[in-house]
């Protein structure tokens, strides 16, 4: 078992930044993808950034080239520093572990981007 805790969420105006971390404990084994996707009010969850155990990453588009995943595997951390931030961003981030076929979630931070 994983468990996955999100923090850094919050409310912040258009064009601002924040940084999301999620701090996994349990069975942490490699290899392993950390990442976040988001939901947003009657959407579907969608991947937002991805980062394996071996620091490949992978980010949806609409978010490239604002958003950054990093990873501290001796903490077993994972982060995601967003800037330029626009309204459509709002949504309720999870972190999210990956290993095998096993997927684990968080329970999600809200993030608030206000126009």
């Amino acid at each position: 078992q994983v468990q996955l805790v999100e923090s850094g969420g919050g409310l912040v105006q258009a064009g601002g930044s924040l940084v999301l971390s999620c701090v996994a404990s349990g069975s942490i084994t490699r290899p392993n993808t950390m990442g976040w996707y988001r939901q947003a009010p009657g959407k579907q969850r969608e991947l937002v950034a991805t980062m394996t155990s071996g620091s490949t990453t992978n980010y949806v588009d609409s978010v490239k080239g604002r958003f950054t995943i990093s990873r501290d595997n001796a903490k077993r951390m994972v982060f995601l520093q967003m800037n330029s931030l626009k309204s459509e961003d709002t949504a309720i981030y999870y972190c999210t572990f990956q290993r095998g076929s096993m997927n684990y979630w968080g329970q999600g931070t809200q993030v608030t981007v206000s126009s």
